[in-house]
């Protein structure tokens, strides 16, 4: 491609809304452009990168032996109906009626289209199992699209779809995509942990996230030191504590404790580590039938994890209570512990299981109990409701739990039978019974992976791509092309390289240095070979965009130095 040609209007300016780096550099440089709030068109380059990316899923995706298909975008609203979805995924999935009054959706993600698409095709175990998977545009009407590429309404995913008769089967395909997913991301040259995470809205359970580590990054995860550990807060597990402060000795009593409130004031007033003091969080459960107040009890020095709390709790939502709500209860705010508690459900920290010499509220103004023994509420509903932390111990391992930032880019889930049975796509098993297809489902963000990628790799001069992502390879840059020596010498090694099959660029354009130079940087080429004054004197320049040093070359050596490089 010839600069001089090529249909890339790079800008001083950034977008008047972009925070992110990606944003900025991906304007800026010619990548993309905004249609509107979280629409984007793809320019010449931009689309060259998504298509290598592309190129690299699907063949990954062929080595494991999943096959491509290409559903359609416009979903029929009945397919989301059928699965029970289309209330429970709300404003995001966009609805709209043909001229006969129809009502479609527009796909967000097709777990229901591709349940259509094999039941009553796929009949038989003998016919699994079965993997297919797409890569298309999909669509969620953001509240708040923001961040270019990373929110946007609009977006390129991947997303596939495997069909199992047994749970091993499915448990084997997992481990196999999970497999070929790092495998993407370690060709796109990206630093990126695979983690333990919430199922959220699609359902399922067995859920993994794909991060890569950058430090605008939207998500917080924790990660292991030491092995290859990592988990979503939302679902982080941390290892039995090694060692615990001192217990306080005191037989079973209540304490008068007036205006002694939080887990500061207990740990001042009895001097003693917030270890032994137990932490309750009200919060108001959402159901489909209704709200319920839920207690949840942890010990003093842990905070509740709110997701971990409504999977424990089995509801839909969450949300904050007042202490009006709780005193209309006849709870006593401040005061609230778990003996005698049967006003509202309540839901301990597996740490205080069997604990012995608690401290927690008794249920009246002022009042605690000390020297508390947990074994009495051994029947009581137990779950793993904290928050990890950093320097907690690794669950597996003798390591140390670290907070990073982290971009999800790929997620895959455990479906089981979340969508078959309610879908009615079933199989006959090998005594002939009918079964409901169990499923497994693994979606990677093309598009934005574009956005992550710059993330991680950038400076303040601009873009910096990696090997396998990089719109072009090599730019040649032709300091003077009135300079004959110059022109005549950029264009020769321009066809050699592009005989070898190299992706160049060649910028032959009537401007300045300095102005080719930034235009160079902002884009992010990993090699610019700078043919200028030095020529004259058999020698080329080569920028390498990571470190930006420049070296010389000998011009009649560039070509198998490049070719080295490269």
């Amino acid at each position: 491609m010839r600069f001089s040609r090529a249909f890339i209007p790079t800008t001083k300016e950034a977008p008047s809304d972009a925070v992110l780096a990606s944003h900025i550099f991906l304007t800026r440089a010619g990548f993309t452009s905004q249609v509107a709030a979280g629409l984007y068109n793809y320019l010449p380059l931009g689309k060259r990168v998504l298509k290598k990316i592309e190129q690299i899923v699907n063949e990954e995706m062929n080595k494991v032996g999943a096959q491509e298909v290409d559903l359609s975008f416009v979903t029929p609203a009945d397919l989301w109906e059928e699965s029970g979805r289309i209330e429970k995924f709300g404003k995001e999935l966009l609805r709209f009626r043909d001229r006969k009054e129809n009502l479609f959706v527009l796909g967000p993600t097709h777990e229901e289209m591709m349940v259509n698409l094999v039941r009553n095709r796929v009949t038989s175990y003998k016919q699994l199992p079965l993997n297919l998977y797409q890569i298309k545009t999909k669509f969620r009407d953001e509240a708040r699209p923001r961040f270019g590429l990373m929110r946007g309404r609009e977006f390129v995913m991947k997303d596939g779809y495997s069909f199992h008769a047994t749970q091993e089967d499915l448990d084997r395909e997992f481990e196999m995509m999970e497999a070929a997913y790092k495998r993407i991301l370690v060709r796109l040259g990206l630093d990126f942990r695979v983690v333990e995470a919430d199922s959220g809205a699609i359902g399922g359970s067995g859920s993994k996230e794909i991060m890569v580590i950058a430090d605008s990054g939207e998500d917080t995860i924790a990660i292991c030191d030491s092995c290859e550990y990592g988990a979503n807060v939302e679902t982080a597990e941390r290892a039995s504590r090694s060692e615990v402060p001192q217990a306080p000795e005191s037989d079973f009593n209540k304490f008068s404790t007036p205006n002694v409130k939080s887990i500061e004031d207990l740990e001042a007033f009895f001097k003693v580590d917030a270890y032994y003091t137990m932490k309750c969080v009200a919060k108001k459960m959402h159901y489909e039938d209704g709200d319920q107040v839920v207690l949840f009890f942890l010990r003093g020095d842990d905070d509740l994890q709110e997701v971990k709390a409504v999977n424990a709790a089995e509801a839909l939502e969450v949300e904050d209570v007042s202490e009006e709500e709780l005193k209309a209860l006849g709870l006593v705010p401040g005061f609230m512990g778990p003996l005698d508690m049967d006003k509202v459900p309540c839901v301990f920290d597996t740490s205080l299981k069997g604990a012995t010499q608690m401290i927690c509220g008794a249920n009246e103004k002022d009042q605690h109990f000390v020297g508390v023994d947990m074994s009495v509420l051994d029947e009581a509903l137990f779950a793993d409701i904290y928050t990890a932390k950093e320097g907690d111990g690794c669950p597996h391992c003798e390591g140390k739990l670290l907070y990073k930032k982290g971009i999800e880019v790929g997620h895959i889930f455990k479906l089981g039978t979340t969508y078959s049975k309610p879908l009615k796509a079933d199989f006959l098993n090998e005594k002939g019974q009918a079964e409901p297809l169990i499923m497994g489902t693994y979606g990677m963000g093309i598009s934005r992976l574009i956005a992550a990628t710059i993330e991680q790799h950038h400076d303040e001069k601009g873009c910096i791509w990696t090997k396998e992502t990089a719109p072009y390879s090599v730019n040649i840059m032709v300091s003077n092309i009135k300079d004959e020596a110059q022109l005549a010498f950029g264009e020769k090694l321009y066809q050699q390289l592009q005989e070898v099959g190299v992706e160049v660029i060649i910028d032959d354009r009537k401007e300045r240095f300095g102005f080719k130079m930034k235009d160079a940087e902002l884009i992010g080429f990993p090699f610019t070979i700078i043919v200028g004054k030095e020529l004259v004197n058999g020698n080329v320049q080569v920028l390498e965009r990571a470190t930006l040093e420049k070296r010389a070359v000998f011009a009649e050596k560039i070509f198998d130095d490049i070719m080295e490089r490269l």
